[in-house]
């Protein structure tokens, strides 16, 4: 079995709804995000997955929440956009356009460089 990884990184701002403590305040993260996937095979050239479609489709999801308040994204308006979260909303948008024989094994998210929280199913 073989693991990749890539990371990005986005800036963005939110709030803690009923959090008690600082970070029910308005705060902002440099966050960064850390990808896994896995394959049981090669292609012909020897790769399980181009790092750079993965670094794609990662950045495609990092920048549409780049320098954003998150709170008012459709996908925290009912949730906390918490690390957790965060990294479940960035794990379902990934989910969708990995095909086999590739797979999603998990996203990590730090939101700064000693806390992060990883999302996998199962």
């Amino acid at each position: 079995m073989f693991e990749i990884k890539v990371s990005d990184r986005f800036s963005a701002a939110h709030s803690l709804r009923g959090y008690r403590g600082d970070c029910e305040r308005l705060h902002g993260h440099n966050y960064r995000v850390e990808v896994r996937v896995s394959s049981p095979s090669l292609n012909n050239m020897g790769i399980a997955i181009d790092f750079r479609e993965l670094k794609e489709l990662l950045r495609s999801v990092t920048n549409q929440l780049d320098h954003t308040y998150l709170n008012d994204l459709p996908g925290f308006k009912d949730i906390n956009p918490s690390s957790e979260n965060i990294a479940k909303y960035i794990y379902n948008f990934m989910a969708k356009s990995i095909a086999p024989p590739v797979r999603l094994l998990s996203v990590e998210v730090w939101e700064t460089e000693n806390s992060s929280a990883l999302y996998r199913e199962g």
